[in-house]
């Protein structure tokens, strides 16, 4: 998947999860008031005189959305608003690997038809688009909705730190593990390569002495023959 097509599914996680907020926060102010909610909406829709069919059905849908939000459970819009942040976090880092992808493959030859300028204009929109839904998610449930809000995105943001961390050191050891190993295969070729030399050596020696053998043989042989004539 393209990077742009992410950057738009993270968007769309992102207005979701602010959604979901302001959502969370309305069936909490309407927890238990719902009543003088509704009378009140009444109280503003009798003050309209011969009202128009478009005010009407604007106060039957308000009556209705109204009704439907204290019926809903808070509990429930909080789990789904875990469910759209971790969305949103699984498009995030699906970006951070296009783009280390992009960033490897810009040191290889391109033979694309884009030109350089437009690769680069869209990593820093990318880059600057990722982060502003990180401080706009922080803002909508820091400083603008109910407390455990908050804290849900506290304790994500401290627990995302913690593993974030435990996966620097994990790659550090898995690197370490793979230079041991190509280290290991380098000696292991070296020691082949030494072994190889080495019979090679005994092998030519061998051949040598024997050459020399059956040249001294073949000498005497024929000075011997030679002395018979």
């Amino acid at each position: 998947m393209d990077p742009l097509t992410l950057l738009a599914a993270a968007n769309a996680a992102v207005a979701a999860v602010k959604k979901g907020c302001e959502l969370y926060k309305e069936i909490k102010g309407v927890a238990g008031e719902a009543k003088d909610v509704l009378a009140d909406l009444k109280s503003q829709y009798d003050k309209i005189v011969d009202p128009t069919p478009t005010q009407k059905q604007q106060y039957r849908e308000e009556v209705q959305r109204v009704q439907e939000v204290a019926k809903a459970d808070p509990n429930d819009t909080y789990t789904e608003i875990g469910e759209q942040l971790g969305k949103l976090m699984d498009s995030y880092d699906a970006l951070s690997k296009a783009l280390l992808a992009e960033q490897v493959a810009g040191k290889k030859v391109y033979k694309g038809e884009e030109s350089i300028g437009r690769r680069a204009l869209r990593r820093i929109i990318i880059t600057t688009r990722l982060d502003a839904m990180l401080a706009e998610i922080r803002e909508t449930m820091v400083f603008r909705s109910p407390p455990e809000l908050g804290s849900l995105w506290s304790k994500f943001e401290e627990m995302w730190q913690t593993i974030v961390a435990e996966q620097d050191q994990a790659h550090a050891e898995e690197l370490k593990l793979i230079q041991m190993a190509r280290w290991r295969r380098r000696r292991k070729i070296a020691e082949l390569r030494a072994k190889a030399i080495w019979i090679s050596a005994v092998v030519f020696i061998v051949i040598w002495a024997g050459m020399v053998m059956w040249l001294t043989t073949r000498s005497a042989t024929m000075r011997t023959s030679l002395g018979a004539y």
